[in-house]
């Protein structure tokens, strides 16, 4: 199949964007209302509709998901392993976000949505727990440069 340029179609992993919000010591994590991972614990996000950046991706869906409005402050990373979604190829965009309000439910494709303590976490979804960890560790390098030179 060709496309009117006469080259064959672009064919790319799909895009999607979670969102990590910790405060006090606790993550904020949603039950997955349906598969893959139906039922299992994961960060709120998806997939990056056509025309959106994946900044206002993470914070659309985390709204659709949580009911918080947010704000990103910072990328953790990009996630790209192949396997890491049932689904096919899909790349995650991560970022650390900050909420600016909203109440918090479980809705769209968020069975529930809570808060839970860094140490004891449920089974997470998906590469979730390595996006964690590092998240983690960018907040903790983050917070000793800044008292470094305070």
């Amino acid at each position: 199949m060709n496309t009117s340029s006469g080259r064959p179609p672009i064919l790319t992993p799909a895009l999607a964007a979670d969102g990590i919000i910790l405060k006090d010591g606790k993550v904020l994590l949603v039950k997955r209302a349906n598969p893959p991972f139906r039922l299992c614990w994961a960060f709120p996000g998806g997939f990056v509709e056509i025309g959106e950046s994946t900044e206002r991706a993470v914070v659309r869906e985390v709204r659709e998901e949580t009911g918080l409005r947010t704000e990103v402050m910072r990328l953790v990373g990009i996630y790209s392993d192949p396997k890491r979604d049932e689904r096919g190829h899909v790349v995650s965009v991560a970022y650390l976000l900050t909420t600016k309000g909203g109440t918090l439910r479980g809705a769209d494709d968020a069975k529930e949505a809570r808060w839970w303590p860094i140490v004891r976490l449920p089974k997470l979804a998906f590469d979730h727990r390595k996006i964690l960890g590092d998240a983690l560790e960018l907040e903790i390098s983050r917070s000793t440069r800044t008292s470094r030179y305070a």
